[in-house]
């Protein structure tokens, strides 16, 4: 009879050590989580630049979201209205005349926005340093670094795939911001999303980026400085440049939304990060404790009046 109340009093410690190591791994989970990067006033544009413009070589590009030049004139925006499927804006009277709306202050904040979306992406951790080619490789959320101070992706190599394992607000950051050109995309590379990671949610926080002829391209480039396209490349995302310009030829940029990311508010984020998984276990785990701390005592108790 002792040795079986020994058994069960050691089980019962045991498992009172496993709820609590399940604890903790559940807490480390939910602060793993990264948020998404609030874009703020700068959400709605496929394309910023700072300056001296916005260029497009036979204006044959195709942009699905708005466009805006700042602090450079609006006659440094290169685009025909037609192309544009959105508002074209400007600091002054420059620009596209039947379809470019002036507004100073509108300019100013998005480009505010876009810098404080630049400082999020640099203080993200914990960093995991990853190579410099990212081609042929699979990554799943965080926040990554390069063994050297830059990312390339060569369709040689085979394509990125993104893997936001189940969780559509998985979050994806990379971050190369030394100067000379952080994002190399080469020509017809490729970008893959797999397991609900979003374009919505993936942020390229880089000096200057090149994208290669025919590419397909995913994420969100927050450039120091400028970022060129060439001809034929897809993009699903933004470019946003806040010191230089941005270059285009032939190219389809389509802005990249998800519900309660791009907005100026700051998003809640969902699953796993949003501590659910804490409080909500918190219900059951605790009365679990308590229970079986009664249950141990009582067969301790026991034991003595056996003994």
């Amino acid at each position: 009879m002792e040795k079986v109340s020994s058994r069960l009093i050691i089980g019962v410690i045991t498992a009172i050590t496993l709820i609590f190591a399940l604890i903790g791994i559940n807490a480390h989970s939910v602060h793993a989580a990264q948020a998404t990067i609030n874009l703020g006033s700068a959400a709605p544009f496929a394309i910023l630049a700072g300056t001296p413009n916005i260029t497009d070589a036979g204006n044959l590009s195709v942009i699905t979201g708005n466009v805006g030049l700042s602090p450079a004139s609006g006659a440094g925006i290169g685009l025909l209205c037609p192309q544009v499927t959105g508002t074209i804006y400007s600091v002054d009277a420059g620009g596209p005349v039947l379809c470019r709306v002036t507004n100073g202050p509108l300019m100013v904040n998005a480009k505010n926005s876009l810098t404080a979306a630049y400082l999020d992406a640099a203080g993200r951790t914990p960093l995991t340093t990853v190579p410099t080619e990212l081609g042929g490789t699979t990554l799943t959320p965080g926040v990554y670094d390069s063994t050297s101070t830059r990312f390339g992706i060569t369709s040689g190599a085979g394509p990125l795939t993104l893997n936001g394992q189940n969780d559509t607000s998985s979050v994806f950051i990379f971050q190369a911001p030394f100067s000379g050109t952080g994002l190399t995309v080469g020509s017809a590379s490729n970008i893959i999303l797999t397991n609900g990671a979003r374009a919505c949610n993936i942020f390229w926080r880089v000096d200057t980026a090149s994208i290669g002829t025919t590419a397909n391209f995913i994420g969100n480039i927050l450039a120091l400085n400028s970022i060129t396209v060439a001809n034929g490349a897809t993009i699903q995302g933004r470019l946003l440049a806040q010191n230089g310009n941005v270059t285009l030829i032939n190219d389809t940029i389509t802005i990249s939304t998800c519900a309660g990311n791009d907005t100026v508010e700051t998003p809640t984020p969902g699953f796993p990060n949003t501590g659910s998984i804490i409080s909500n276990s918190l219900f059951i785990i605790v009365p679990s404790i308590i229970t079986l701390a009664i249950v141990s005592l009582a067969l301790i108790a026991r034991k003595k009046r056996l003994l």
